[in-house]
């Protein structure tokens, strides 16, 4: 007897800069290794120069010929290309792995929502195209016989807004990939310090700069901090202070109320000359740089998962994150804090700093072979 094939969309194959192309590389590398019972496909919208997974069989599906533009050819691919590959290829399971499943469904369908933003937040439900296939993809992922999501509170989120059944919704946590562990080589550490310029001793933030990343408040919570302590430093003539905050990532292209710029946030709190700012990391150097750090700060308002939490408290960095969304699950042992108030997240940064480096938490040690083994187990339930 045949096992099961299982077609996944591979629209964001070789996409590493996303979310949803990096959850899709995980999962290829791994799946294979945990579910023999299932015989995988992936279908590509066009040829990729990215290597196919191994124990994978790849075909293209791609989009009507013709100039399409590119959020044209990936509605086609979705709805009319890669069901079309699904029925040619007598799939038993059609698995889109990011929100996009099909409205024709060509045979028992999953697809995995990584979370409801745009329904939850109105700053990104985006003009009438965007709202539009938002709605189309609710109406989509509604039809589907299964959905997979990041974290229980994602799941919850999709059970209400999206009025579906429980048992139709499935939790399958993230993991941070294995590279991220305590980074111990010396000379690896130091290449890294010297790249971003960075202190010897460093509170971190790493993440993306749109608004519901909240950095305006950690900037905010940070100037507090440091103006409640600089008084009593000079009372008890200490020569130790409120460590820099150094913030990571892609600097906004310009600054708007969805990407505000954390450089003008820094000048106006009055802590520019306390705040570093490294621009783009390197993936590779990132386990370094989360070891470096004293503490990883991320108080964010609303997310589908959290990598950046779980990658700082697989490095064996203490964390302080939001006690909302997903948080609390990303980074268990993590100190929670209401990410919106100031004063009260500023005191956690200096709980978390005067404490003890905490031993890694046993769940922060999740890998995603765990990920890839629950996907499976959920998969082969509709073949």
């Amino acid at each position: 007897m045949k096992p099961p094939r299982v077609l996944v969309n591979g629209w964001f194959w070789g996409q590493m800069h996303t979310g949803s192309g990096q959850y899709l590389h995980h999962l290829a590398r791994c799946l294979p290794q945990v579910a023999g019972q299932l015989q995988y496909i992936l279908a590509l919208p066009q040829a990729s120069a990215a290597p196919a997974p191994a124990g994978w069989q790849v075909v293209v599906a791609p989009p009507a010929a013709g100039r399409l533009g590119e959020n044209l050819a990936k509605l086609w691919f979705e709805q009319i290309s890669y069901p079309a590959a699904c029925r040619r290829l007598a799939a038993d399971i059609a698995f889109v792995p990011y929100w996009g499943s099909p409205w024709r469904l060509p045979c028992a369908t999953a697809v995995t929502v990584h979370d409801l933003i745009p329904l939850l937040l109105p700053a990104y439900r985006g003009g009438p195209l965007q709202r539009a296939y938002s709605w189309l993809v609710s109406q989509t992922a509604g039809r589907a016989a299964l959905i997979l999501t990041d974290s229980q509170a994602s799941r919850q989120d999709i059970i209400q807004r999206l009025s579906l059944p429980p048992d139709r919704v499935q939790a399958v946590l993230l993991a941070a990939d294995e590279r991220f562990r305590p980074a111990t080589d010396q000379a690896e550490l130091a290449r890294v310090q010297v790249r971003y310029s960075l202190p010897e001793r460093f509170m971190l933030y790493l993440g993306g700069f749109d608004v519901r990343k909240n950095v305006a408040g950690l900037v905010r919570a940070y100037a507090r901090w440091v103006r409640q302590d600089l008084p009593l430093l000079r009372r008890s003539g200490r020569s130790d202070s409120v460590p820099p905050l150094v913030i990571a990532g892609k600097l906004p292209a310009a600054d708007t109320p969805f990407t505000p710029d954390p450089r003008r946030m820094a000048a106006e709190a009055g802590v520019a000359d306390r705040v570093h700012f490294t621009g783009w990391v390197e993936e590779d150097d990132k386990p370094a740089l989360y070891s470096l750090a004293s503490l990883f700060v991320f108080p964010s308002l609303v997310e589908g998962f959290g990598l950046p939490v779980a990658e700082a408290a697989a490095c064996g960095t203490p964390v302080v994150t939001s006690n909302r969304s997903s948080l609390p699950e990303a980074a268990p042992g993590a100190i929670l804090v209401d990410p919106e108030d100031e004063a009260a997240l500023a005191a956690a940064m200096a709980q978390a700093l005067q404490a003890a480096r905490p031993a890694a938490h046993p769940e922060a040690r999740r890998t995603w072979l765990d990920v890839a083994h629950e996907t499976a187990a959920w998969l082969k339930e509709l073949s």
